[in-house]
Order: C-alpha cells, then sequence, then structure tokens
C-alpha cells in the first residue's frame, strides 16, 4: 500500500535545478548514444523523492525518464549507429516516496521496457555509494550518469566524487547542495560534519575569508577542483530564490565534452550570465560588452604566457565557464583591431582571417593544434 501524500509542492528553485538536470540529459544522452561504442547507459538517482509534486511539478525521476524517452526515439528516427539501452536506478530511503514513485510512473505510463529496464531501492546512500564504486569499477562499454540529491549535506564526502566517477572514467556526476545553509555554518562554530566536508578539500583558509556566500561557492568549486586534480573538471551553477537563500549544483567530470555540455545547458537556461538563476528574469543589461570583455582580458592574459593553440584556448575558455563562441567573438574583435595575430604551426604563415579552430577534437586529432596565437 502506498501511504506517501505528495502534499510538497515544487518550489522555484527545484523547478530550476530540475530543469538544468533536463537541458543537460538530452545532451549527454545523445552523446554517448551515438558514440558507437556504448552498449549501456546507466542512469543513477540517488536520492529520488516521489517524482511528483502536488502543483504537477516533475521532480527528477519524471525528467530523467521523459529525457531518456525522447533520446531513445531520436536515435531510432535517425537510424545511427547501435541503440544502447538505457537503464534507470532510483533510490530514496523512504519506503513510502519509492512506492509512490512507481505508482506514478505507471500511471503516466513512461517506463519503455524496450529502452531499458527500471530498478527501485530504499538503501541509505552511503551503502549505495559503496554499492556504486564497486559496479562503476567493473564497467566496460558502459556508462553512468548519478545525480545527488540529498536533503542536507551530511551524508556527502568529498572522497566520494573521484570514486564514482571512477579510475576507468566510465560516469559523470551532479551534486545539489544548500550552499546558503553551509556558508551560515562555517565559522567558529561549524559542526562536525561540515568541518570535515571542509578539511577534506583543504579550504579552510579560502573559507575563513569568505565575506559572503559567493566566496563560500568559489571556495568549494577550487577545492573539489584542486581535490580531483588537472584530468578532470568541475563547475557550478547557482540558484538564488531570495537574499538569503541560496543553493548550488555542482558538476563533475573527467571528458571535456560533457563538461562543454554543461555549459551549453547554464547558458540555455541563463542567457546573461551562464552561471545562475534569477527569479526576476533577466532583464537588460550590457551583457554583450561586460561578457565579452571579461573573457577578452582573461584571454589576453593566457595567450600572452606562452605559446597557446587553439585547442589550449578552447579548454581555458571552458574552463574559465564560456562556450566556445563567446572566445570566437573575442578573437575575432581582437584581430579586427590588430591587436591578435594568428598562425598556422605548420609553416609559421599567417592564418586566414577568422580561421581560429577553437573546438573539440578526439585526442589524436591532428588538428588540435592547427593554429597558434600571438598578442601584439
Amino acid at each position: 500500500m502506498v501511504n506517501f501524500d505528495a502534499k510538497n509542492e515544487l518550489q522555484d528553485h527545484s523547478e530550476a535545478k530540475v530543469k538544468l538536470l533536463g537541458e543537460y540529459l538530452k545532451r549527454f544522452l545523445n552523446i554517448i548514444s551515438n558514440d558507437g561504442y556504448t552498449e549501456k547507459i546507466n542512469m543513477y538517482d540517488l536520492f529520488c523523492g516521489p517524482g511528483l509534486y502536488s502543483n504537477g511539478g516533475y521532480g527528477s525521476p519524471l525528467v530523467t525518464l521523459h529525457n531518456v524517452k525522447n533520446a531513445y526515439y531520436n536515435i531510432i528516427n535517425n537510424k545511427v549507429n547501435k541503440v544502447p539501452k538505457i537503464d534507470c536506478y532510483f533510490n530514496d530511503i523512504d519506503d513510502n516516496k519509492v512506492e509512490y514513485l512507481k505508482k506514478i510512473i505507471k500511471e503516466k505510463k513512461l517506463h519503455y521496457p524496450n529502452i531499458g529496464n527500471l530498478y527501485f531501492t530504499s538503501n541509505d546512500y552511503r551503502n549505495e555509494v559503496i554499492r556504486l564504486k564497486e559496479t562503476i569499477s567493473k564497467y566496460k562499454n558502459e556508462k553512468a550518469f548519478i545525480f545527488i540529491d540529498p536533503c542536507g549535506y551530511k551524508e556527502l564526502k568529498a572522497d566520494d566524487i573521484k570514486e564514482l566517477i571512477g579510475k576507468n572514467k566510465k560516469s559523470e556526476v551532479l551534486i545539489w547542495l544548500p550552499i546558503q545553509f553551509m556558508y551560515r555554518f562555517s565559522g567558529e562554530a561549524t559542526p562536525d560534519v561540515l568541518k570535515n566536508f571542509i578539511l577534506n578539500l583543504n579550504i579552510k583558509n579560502e573559507v575563513q575569508k569568505s565575506e559572503n556566500v559567493w566566496d563560500f561557492i568559489y571556495a568549494l568549486k577550487k577545492g573539489f577542483q584542486n581535490h580531483l586534480g588537472d584530468n578532470y573538471f568541475v563547475d557550478n551553477f547557482s540558484l538564488k530564490k531570495e537574499e538569503n537563500t541560496v543553493f548550488c549544483l555542482y558538476f563533475f567530470t573527467s571528458h571535456i565534452k560533457g563538461y562543454e555540455k554543461m555549459l551549453e545547458s547554464k547558458w540555455e537556461i541563463d542567457t546573461e550570465e551562464g552561471r545562475g538563476w534569477n527569479y526576476k528574469g533577466n532583464t537588460p543589461t550590457l551583457f554583450f560588452e561586460q561578457k565579452t570583455n571579461k573573457l577578452e582580458d582573461l584571454l589576453m592574459i593566457f595567450i600572452k604566457s606562452g605559446k597557446r593553440s587553439n585547442y589550449d584556448v578552447y579548454e581555458f575558455t571552458l574552463r574559465a565557464g564560456f562556450l566556445t563562441k563567446h572566445a570566437t567573438e573575442v578573437l575575432s574583435n581582437l584581430q579586427k583591431t590588430s591587436k591578435l595575430d594568428v598562425f598556422l604551426f605548420a609553416s609559421n604563415e599567417k592564418a586566414r582571417k577568422n580561421s581560429f579552430y577553437v573546438k573539440y577534437y578526439r585526442p589524436n586529432d591532428n588538428e588540435k593544434n592547427k593554429v597558434y596565437f600571438v598578442i601584439k
């Protein structure tokens, strides 16, 4: 018998959260499904909740299933490559929520057995993480996406992220954190669980210097990046509901292409900043000038510091939180104003105007180093 009653409404910040999740999954599933290599994609939601709210809002499980269906049938219609199975795993320690979720999925006919299997569990998060680490370590032609949306943060450990991505780098992780609450309690009377989290990331000094929640968000991102190393990519997306309520999604991957797709998802949602959600709407600003100038400064410093190829600029742009189209705008403007020269690596001759080649390349592609840039 299902005893759970979904009386809670999907809040604005949660709606923004699942919108970002959906935008990313569209891109993630399309790329992995068409790589010609992956035989199965595993979608994990470790704090799945009931899936549907009293105001009709979709939670993460329903958003996931909706995107799984769309991705699968897009592949079928395009008739490209083999079609991987897409299995979904929904876990919540509350049995009633899981049973309610099963009921909603059945009522809305969101499970398509020809796409993949559904699995439901009611396990403690720590036990799920231990099981997942072992499972992912055995992947060969499989990949995973793991969504972690806890009620708080006491269950989380920074070490889990690297282990969930795995040495074989077969998964990507998206974590939702109540940043405002973490920041509020990061002072002298810090709870042990938060203190250990901060020590684990080795950001005690940065946290102590934080003058506001945005400094704290950046300190965590920097800590995550240092903890994982340069072979991994970390990004965050802040959600500000009101002055004293800020949440944040952190994304982790070992694949630069997946990282680029998350950035595209952010910019799709928030065209002004690409890094946060504004509930008052994106009011007209000097967006183009502000954003271009900021990236322009960063790129000029980067290019001056060494011989930078088109792929170097690609990776630098993404790690700075911008898209390749932004870099192209900046480079074009610098070239137009005679501040930038572009040369071919092979001959050291000048490249054709507006030939920047700033995009993703496979590891062994020779065009990764097609041109290099010189600031005059």
